[in-house]
């Protein structure tokens, strides 16, 4: 008989937490001709004019400017773009490593992303294939090929939406049933089976509610930036997060020894509730009973 593995699930954010950079910065950024530094700076002042959320904003003000510079913005070329993303040391690596780590404790460990970055990049990126399902922001495409409007938009409270779809094992259209009653029993998988992955401020309600339910909201931070480390540690210090580390995850790092320890936690107890039910199994149930008055 197939022994039936205990399902945990490890969610990141992307940008700045996996990749040492936004992933629109490698390639469509340049693209334009333009430094990130710079489009950021515009795109995001425009969306403080028109008093649009900066996320979707930025959506906009891409399509704007790709039509501006000549740029077909196609799902190939997108697709494209996230072929030359760079991530922080052992990413690469990372999730093999940690599968197989879950196995030897009987563990299936399911890996989700959660971003405001672009599935179209995203479909490029070398690490998609490691990733049971992702939500990320998306454009709509018209007949043309090239995007018309945001079919998606992935910010800091919706990031929060799809924790939930995990939780009940829903597929990211399914909005209707987000928000229906589930017995905690028949959901997929619990929150404190979780473990976040995040670097800054659009994570803080994910990890909030990771925290509070009983799982562990990790901040990652680059460790070449002092300005990311005290971030990070101000994240722990209000309680908003486990741990505050450096984003290495490369093995025997303290990344990984973390992470690894938390799943020895999740398994042991596990192992103690299976102990627990047998010995529930053993209770004598004393028989009723009953009196004859005369």
């Amino acid at each position: 008989m197939v022994k039936k593995l205990t399902k945990v699930a490890l969610i990141y954010d992307f940008d700045e937490t996996l990749s040492t950079g936004y992933m629109q910065d490698f390639t469509l950024i340049p693209s334009f001709g333009m430094k990130p530094g710079v489009f950021w700076k515009i795109a995001n002042q425009w969306s403080a004019d028109q008093e649009a959320d900066q996320v979707t904003g930025s959506m906009y003000y891409i399509m704007k400017t790709a039509r501006e510079k000549g740029v077909r913005l196609t799902r190939r070329f997108l697709k494209k773009c996230g072929e030359n993303i760079e991530y922080f040391e052992g990413v690469r690596e990372w999730f093999s490593r940690i599968n197989e780590y879950g196995r030897l404790l009987d563990l299936d460990v399911e890996h989700y992303l959660i971003s405001s970055g672009y599935e179209e990049i995203l479909a490029g990126s070398e690490i998609r294939k490691y990733f049971k399902d992702m939500f990320a922001c998306s454009y709509a495409f018209g007949e043309d090929g090239l995007p018309v409007w945001p079919a998606r938009v992935i910010n800091y409270s919706i990031k929060v939406q799809f924790l939930t779809k995990i939780n009940k094992g829903l597929c990211k259209i399914d909005d209707i049933a987000v928000n229906e009653f589930m017995p905690e029993e028949k959901r997929y998988l619990p929150f404190d089976r979780m473990i976040y992955f995040g670097d800054g401020m659009t994570d803080i309600p994910s990890m909030k509610i990771i925290n509070q339910r009983g799982g562990n909201a990790i901040a990652v931070y680059n460790p070449q930036k002092q300005s990311e480390k005290k971030k990070a540690i101000k994240l722990l210090s209000d309680n908003r997060v486990n741990f505050a580390l450096p984003a290495d995850y490369r093995e025997g790092t303290q990344l990984d020894k973390v992470v690894k320890t938390i799943l020895d936690k999740l398994a042991k107890e596990r192992d103690l509730e299976v102990l627990k039910a047998k010995e529930d199994k053993k209770k004598i149930i004393p028989a009723p009973v009953f009196s004859c008055k005369k």
